[in-house]
């Protein structure tokens, strides 16, 4: 009987190798736009295919990755779906391990906002 590595030995192979050429297609794009357009338009220096993909992940950093914006609007979706499917003792039980883990730290109890 095969393992499971063994079995999804490709999905490990091929996977990093399909977003590294989707970065490489996508960074390529980049360049080619930012050199025909903007040297024109507003004076600026040709760019690199390096500096390209350099820009392409800052802008994926700087405003998300999601269609929706960043993974915070993603993560605070998916938290609400769970919350929902809570009963109300699980909630509360939740709330209060929160509490607990963040040390009692509110919106309230920070010094900052006083």
């Amino acid at each position: 009987m095969k393992s499971t590595f063994n079995r999804n030995r490709r999905k490990f192979i091929l996977i990093p190798l399909g977003v590294a050429a989707l970065l490489a297609l996508i960074s390529y794009v980049v360049m080619l736009l930012w050199n025909n357009i903007l040297p024109n338009t507003l004076s600026v220096n040709p760019i690199t295919f390096w500096q390209a993909m350099g820009i392409f992940v800052l802008c994926k950093i700087l405003f998300g990755f999601g269609r929706h914006g960043g993974g915070a609007s993603w993560g605070k979706r998916k938290m609400l779906e769970r919350c929902k499917q809570m009963t109300p003792e699980e909630r509360q039980q939740f709330k209060d391990e929160m509490k607990q883990k963040m040390c009692g730290w509110t919106k309230h109890n920070n010094p900052q906002n006083s």
